[in-house]
């Protein structure tokens, strides 16, 4: 039966008081709040610099046993060294994460519009070195890696492929190992404020739903995260999704937004 993971980009948005979050609930009490709706997270804060062991230990004490998070790799990593000699950072990057092994989901490697598929040898060259335990997932943002040479190193180290509801990119599910991950990211800055959906996104998520249930008896779970810039409300936009794939009920009183669109 195939798991899934559903939740959002991030979920200390001071913008979802009121909205998500009770009005008035200190930053402290978020995630455990959220925890209790969504039952995964991808954090970027890691993408910003590797986790203090005291930090990792307050997510993982602030969640169940069952939650899972996706950590977006530091942008040392993937933006200032682009791969090149970067094992021991990823080493360390993974060590650090160490404590919360049993609520690891993929590790999300997001890489620069700027590297193009004539990286393909740096990108080959650091997955072979990745920990083979671990799951990891790469997206890509330039179309050069639309192709099957992607695909193929991909599927030979069991890394997934992250599909995307971006600009300019593609929006296919190109599946190369046993789960799907899948971003609803947007335009970065499309809306000032974050407390409710500013559009109507239906149509795409009975689109992506419908893909995503085209490939379900092929993997063992799918993890989907919302970025706030995709509609305006990551948190509202989870759970219309869920609602539409059946895997909420209609009378749920999770927390939501009280103003559609």
């Amino acid at each position: 039966m195939t798991r899934w993971y559903l939740g959002t980009i991030g979920f200390s948005y001071r913008d979802w008081l009121g909205a998500f979050y009770p009005a008035g609930m200190p930053q402290k009490g978020f995630l455990t709040f959220y925890s209790k709706v969504n039952n995964s997270v991808e954090l970027d804060t890691t993408f910003h610099s590797i986790p203090r062991p005291s930090i990792v230990q307050s997510w993982i004490n602030s969640t169940p046993e069952e939650f899972k998070f996706c950590l977006k790799t530091p942008h040392h990593i993937t933006h200032e060294l682009e791969l090149k000699g970067a094992q021991g950072a990823m080493t360390e990057f993974i060590d650090s994460l160490q404590p919360m092994r049993e609520k690891l989901g993929p590790i999300l490697i997001q890489l620069p519009p700027r590297f193009t598929q004539e990286k393909l040898d740096l990108l080959a060259d650091f997955i072979v070195t990745l920990p083979p335990n671990l799951l990891y997932a790469v997206e890509f943002r330039h179309r050069s890696w639309y192709n099957e040479k992607t695909s193929q190193i991909l599927s030979d180290h069991h890394v997934g492929w992250v599909a995307t509801d971006f600009p300019s990119l593609p929006k296919q599910i190109n599946l190369t190992t046993n789960f799907i991950y899948l971003r609803w990211i947007g335009v970065n800055g499309m809306y000032q404020r974050h407390s409710f959906e500013r559009v109507d996104k239906t149509s795409q998520l009975k689109w992506w739903f419908d893909q995503l249930r085209s490939n379900q008896d092929q993997v063992h779970a799918i993890y989907g995260f919302f970025n706030n810039d995709y509609a305006g409300f990551a948190a509202g936009t989870c759970k219309r999704f869920k609602q539409l794939a059946g895997l909420l009920d209609e009378e749920s009183d999770a927390p939501y937004q009280a103003r559609l669109f």
